[in-house]
């Protein structure tokens, strides 16, 4: 018995159903029929009742498929391991994230661990301050960035989540007490300056340096990580924008999570090396296209 005979055997054994199967295995109808025919005449029984409304398995059938799908399972693990092999989707793939975004992509790293169980993911921490830096140092393959990511030696793949920012005032703070604010409101308080390499243009994605109607947004301190810029914003002399997912995870008394009705909404996508793109990092890729499409799939306002 080939070993497509046997995928076509058990997927029906599966979906009870001959025009399910053959769209699952994207082969027609007909083959479908033919390989189950050939295999009851090498067997010399049949291995499902068939009628109008129904596939049920046979006893016999029931058998065959309790025989079949762990050796089955065997061979195409084994494939599917030599297969990873030769493309180069064994090693350690590193990938960097700001703070906890890791969650925000916790399932295109599922579908990427199960998709290459011989690969390691290690992640480790980017600072907003300096967003590329262990991306060009090699720390990281992968960098999970906000856009726009406009240098020459990275290439920006497909955008992966966004995030919404508040702003982070002390609690003592005149702005603690509003139910929401502004990006107008901005240009009456220092906000916070990052101290590092991050290119103007990327951090203005965060934090413009005018307010919509122009007036300058006038910076106090600079600092080099979120921990610092937080403890900054709770002496009550700076406020800051911060992504939601920080806000989130940083609950404290000495601060307050303020909306921000016209806020800039961050969009996140990974980026990586040109010169340094492995077989590795074209699977996180595809990873993430085939996550993202799957979650449309799940949509219940889908029209499909």
């Amino acid at each position: 018995m080939e070993l497509r005979d046997i995928e076509i055997f058990l997927t029906l054994a599966e979906e009870l159903h001959f025009g399910r199967t053959a769209e699952r295995l994207h082969v027609s109808q007909a083959r479908v029929s033919q390989s189950i025919k050939q295999q009851e005449r090498r067997i010399g029984g049949a291995l499902f009742e068939r009628t109008s409304r129904t596939v049920r398995l046979t006893p016999l059938g029931v058998q065959l498929r309790g025989r079949l799908d762990a050796g089955y399972r065997e061979i195409t693990a084994a494939v599917d391991e030599a297969t990873a092999t030769a493309r180069g989707h064994t090693g350690t793939l590193t990938i960097g994230t700001f703070d906890t975004h890791h969650r925000a992509i916790g399932a295109v790293l599922d579908l990427f661990r199960q998709r290459h169980p011989q690969c390691e993911v290690r992640m480790r921490e980017i600072l907003p301050s300096d967003p590329f830096g262990r991306l060009r140092s090699g720390i990281v393959d992968v960098a999970v960035l906000w856009l726009p990511v406009r240098e020459p030696d990275l290439v920006v793949g497909p955008e992966m989540h966004t995030e919404p920012l508040v702003l982070a005032v002390a609690a003592g703070h005149p702005l603690a007490s509003r139910d929401a604010v502004s990006m107008e409101d901005l240009g009456d308080h220092p906000v916070i300056a990052p101290d590092g390499p991050i290119p103007a243009y990327v951090w203005h994605a965060h934090t413009p340096a005018t307010t919509p109607s122009g007036r300058p947004i006038p910076q106090g301190i600079a600092v080099t990580t979120l921990e610092e810029a937080l403890t900054a914003i709770g002496t009550g002399r700076v406020v800051c924008p911060v992504g939601v997912f920080a806000a989130d995870a940083r609950l404290r008394d000495d601060l307050a999570f303020i909306p921000i009705t016209d806020g800039p909404v961050l969009r996140y996508a990974p980026a990586w090396r040109a010169a340094g793109e492995t077989a590795l990092i074209r699977a996180f890729v595809q990873a993430i296209v085939d996550s993202r499409s799957a979650g449309q799939d799940r949509d219940p306002d889908s029209s499909e």
